[in-house]
C-alpha cells in the first residue's frame, strides 16, 4: 500500500471517531508560598487551544502532526499500523495512543516539537553562528533544530507508547482476548524501541556532542521518572502514600519536564547562544511542561461536564495539594469512607477532594509556573515565535 494511501485511512484502521479513549496510565522545587499574581490572558491572545496550535504552526512553517510522519510512516511503521487494525475492539493502551496520534485534541500529543521550533525561531541566530550555512532565512530555523523537534517528537511517542504495554496479570473479561492483548505488547515493545531507535541515530547525524549528552540526561530522567510511577502503583498501600507537593515537582519533572526542558536548551545549543539564553530556554521549557501537567491532572475536577466513567490520578497535583492540607490521617480517613466493597469510589472522592483546597491551589501553582515560564520569555526579542510561546502558555493557564 502506498504513503499516500495509508495516510488516508489510517484513521478508519484506528477507529478514529470522537474523542479518544482515556489512557491506562495517568501521562524546581518552589514552594506554593511563592504563588503571584496571574498575568492573566491578553485580549489579543487565541480563547482556544486548537486556535493557539493551528497560529503556531503557521510560524514554524508546517504542522506539528507532521513532524515525526517521515519515521511514523516508513515501511517497518507502516506494517505495524497494519497490525494495529486486530487491536479494535480491545482495551489495549496501544490503540489509544495510535489515535491521538491522528486525532486531534485539547492535549495536543506534538506540543514539544512545536515548543522547540517556536523557541528556536524566538532566540534566531546568534552572532557566534550568524554565518551558517545551514540558516533558513525563511522560517528563522536551522535545519538542525528542525530534526532536534523531530527527535524530541520521536523520543516522547516512543515513551507513549512503551507506557501502553498492559499487566497481563491484571486483565478482565472486558478488556479483550489474551492472544490479541499479548499482540499488543510485543507490538508496544517494538515500535517504541524501533522509535527510539530512529531517534538515537538523528542524535548521531548532529554531531553535537552537548546535544547528545542534553537528550540522554533526558531520557534518563523519563526513566527513572516512570520507574517511580510505577514501582508507587505497584505498592498495596500506594493510596496511602505520604508524599508532598515538593517531592512531586521533583517526580513530575523527571517524567513530563525533563525532555521538554532539555531540547529548548539544546536547541539554543546547536545555534551557539551562550550560557544564558540556554537557561533561559531551559527555564521556559522546564516552567511550561510543568503548567501543561498541572493543567491536565486539573481536567476531572473543573470539567462541567464529565465521562461515565470518572477516574483520575491519585498522585495528580490536586490530589496530592489536597492530602496535604488535610494531613495524612485525614486522607486515609476520607480514603476508606469512598471505598465501597473494597474498591474505591471515584466519583464520591472526587467530589470531596473539590470541597477542599486541593483544586484551588493546583490551578495557583498551574498559573505561577506559567508566570515563570513568561519571565523566561523576557529574554528573547519580541516576535511572533515568541507571542506564540506566550499564547501556549496562555491558553494551559487558562481555566474560565
Amino acid at each position: 500500500m502506498s504513503l499516500r494511501r495509508l495516510l488516508l485511512r489510517l484513521p478508519r484502521y484506528l477507529g478514529v471517531s470522537g474523542s479518544p479513549r482515556r489512557l491506562w496510565w495517568s501521562p524546581f522545587l518552589d514552594t506554593i508560598s511563592s504563588v503571584g499574581s496571574w498575568r492573566g490572558q491578553s485580549s489579543r491572545s487565541p480563547a482556544h487551544w486548537n486556535q493557539v496550535v493551528s497560529e503556531a504552526e503557521k510560524i514554524v512553517g508546517y504542522p506539528a502532526s507532521f513532524m515525526s510522519l517521515r519515521c511514523l510512516l516508513s515501511d517497518e511503521l507502516s506494517n505495524i499500523a497494519m497490525q494495529v487494525r486486530k487491536l479494535v475492539g480491545t482495551q489495549h493502551p496501544l490503540l489509544t495512543t495510535a489515535r491521538g496520534l491522528v486525532h486531534e485534541s485539547r492535549h495536543n500529543l506534538q506540543l514539544r516539537g512545536l515548543v522547540v521550533l517556536l523557541i528556536s525561531k524566538a532566540a534566531g541566530p546568534s552572532s557566534m553562528n550568524a554565518s551558517c550555512q545551514n540558516y533558513d532565512m525563511v522560517s528563522g530555523i536551522y535545519s538542525c533544530q528542525r530534526s532536534l523537534a523531530e527527535i524530541t517528537e520521536l523520543i516522547h511517542t516512543a515513551l507513549l507508547v512503551h507506557r501502553g504495554i498492559v499487566n497481563l496479570s491484571e486483565l478482565q473479561s472486558s478488556d479483550g482476548p489474551l492472544k490479541d492483548m499479548q499482540f499488543g505488547n510485543k507490538i508496544a515493545i517494538l515500535s517504541g524501541d524501533f522509535l527510539l531507535a530512529n531517534a538515537c541515530n538523528g542524535l548521531a547525524l548532529l554531531q553535537n556532542t552537548k546535544v547528545v549528552e542534553l537528550l540522554a540526561s533526558a531520557l534518563m530522567d523519563l526513566v527513572q521518572g516512570v520507574y517511580h510511577e510505577n514501582s508507587t502503583s505497584a505498592k498495596e498501600n500506594h493510596i496511602t502514600e505520604d508524599i508532598g507537593i515538593s517531592t512531586w515537582k521533583e517526580q513530575t519533572f523527571l517524567s513530563h519536564g525533563a525532555l521538554l526542558a532539555k531540547s529548548c536548551q539544546a536547541a539554543m545549543e546547536l545555534a551557539k547562544h551562550d550560557a544564558d539564553v540556554q537557561d533561559m530556554a531551559f527555564q521556559y521549557g522546564k516552567h511550561m511542561a510543568m503548567s501543561h501537567k498541572i493543567n491536565s491532572d486539573l481536567q476531572p475536577f473543573i470539567k462541567e461536564k464529565t465521562s461515565d466513567s470518572i477516574t483520575f490520578n491519585l498522585n495528580s497535583a490536586p490530589v496530592v495539594l489536597h492530602q496535604e492540607f488535610l494531613g495524612r490521617d485525614l486522607w486515609i480517613k476520607q480514603i476508606r469512607e469512598a471505598q465501597e466493597k473494597g474498591r474505591l469510589d471515584y466519583a464520591k472522592l472526587q467530589e470531596t477532594i473539590k470541597a477542599g483546597k486541593g483544586v484551588t491551589s493546583a490551578i495557583d501553582l498551574c498559573r505561577y509556573h506559567g508566570n515563570k515560564a513568561l519571565e523566561a520569555l523576557e529574554s528573547f526579542p519580541p516576535s511572533e515565535a515568541r507571542s506564540a510561546l506566550e499564547n501556549i502558555v496562555f491558553a494551559v493557564t487558562r481555566f474560565s
